[in-house]
């Protein structure tokens, strides 16, 4: 049966760690498994830096091939419907990033595909972000269980896909967010029930300064994304005493790191020149998601039969 990757909790604890280990056997030079003769489809409704370059570069790396799709191109779910979008690029590719806003658009490409869909962003969740995370983490700390994680800032996707993916593999995990703002109760829930078996712990704060005070990291988002443009000036007054700074990174522990998925406003929240503070580790943070997506697409291709057609 074919693999997607759709949301964290597609994966396994154990999963997780084949990931990251895979990803620091290629970034370190081990030998790099051939999808030679492989497409895939970058479905994208929403502007990307980051997981275009890391998927089509990765892709080239592995000797596949790939084939960026605009949203004018394909219009998902107005122009054609998602089943036969899904259906028809099944036929052609080997595998579908979908870049969306509504996560119901991928998990409808997932449904009806029949080669693997990898969700690259959408408005719940960006488990291939989390991943790249926990591996620069591993990276930096040597270890995971029993670290302290603290995202200041707003209960969105990424956080969402962080606090996930930290439970499986037993660290703590904080969320400080101004009320209204936390993370949805489904994923919550969820994030605590893998913890419990875990023992990792996912909590909630509205005090950014509580949250850091233990902290191995301090991972801050944006506090507007991409289709919240009208909340603007409610959110900037919202998240005002929400911004990381260096004082705030000296309250946490003395080897902590700074991370940020990116892109960043500066000013908002973090503070202008943080990027470059000795702490932060957010331009290692983006190259791993390279890393990171190679070992997926290895992950979710490499041991896929190829049919054999009868002459």
């Amino acid at each position: 049966m074919k693999k997607d990757l759709v949301s964290i909790t597609d994966l396994t604890s154990e999963e997780v760690w084949l990931l990251i280990r895979n990803a620091l056997e290629m970034k370190r030079g081990g030998k790099t498994p051939d999808l030679k003769g492989q497409t895939l489809a970058l479905l994208f409704e929403k502007p990307s830096l980051r997981t275009r370059v890391s998927f089509d570069v990765a892709m080239y790396q592995l000797g596949g091939h790939t084939i960026y799709l605009s949203p004018a191109e394909v219009g998902l779910g107005s122009r054609e419907n998602i089943q036969d979008v899904a259906t028809v690029l099944s036929r052609y590719v080997d595998c579908i990033v979908s870049r969306t806003f509504a996560h119901s658009k991928v998990e409808g490409l997932a449904t009806y595909a029949t080669v693997p869909v990898i969700n690259g962003l959408s408005d719940s969740e960006h488990p291939c972000q989390a991943l790249g995370d926990l591996l620069t983490i591993y990276e930096k700390k040597g270890k995971l269980q029993g670290l302290s994680l603290a995202f200041v800032g707003d209960g969105n996707n990424v956080a969402s896909s962080l606090a996930l993916v930290a439970a499986l593999v037993g660290m703590e995990f904080t969320l400080a967010c101004p009320k209204g703002y936390e993370l949805p109760e489904k994923v919550l829930t969820l994030a605590q029930s893998f913890a419990s078996k875990s023992r990792g712990r996912v909590a909630c704060t509205h005090d950014p300064l509580d949250a850091v005070k233990t902290a191995d990291v301090v991972y801050t988002d944006v506090w507007i994304s991409m289709g919240q443009e009208e909340q603007r000036e409610r959110r900037l007054k919202d998240f005002a005493a929400f911004q990381v700074g260096g004082k705030l990174l000296d309250l946490a522990k003395r080897d902590v790191v700074f991370m940020h998925p990116l892109p960043a406003h500066h000013g908002e929240e973090i503070e202008q020149g943080l990027l470059d503070h000795p702490k932060s580790v957010v331009f290692d943070q983006a190259e791993n998601r390279l890393h990171i997506q190679k070992a997926i697409l290895v992950r979710l291709l490499s041991n896929i039969p190829r049919p054999k057609i009868p002459m």
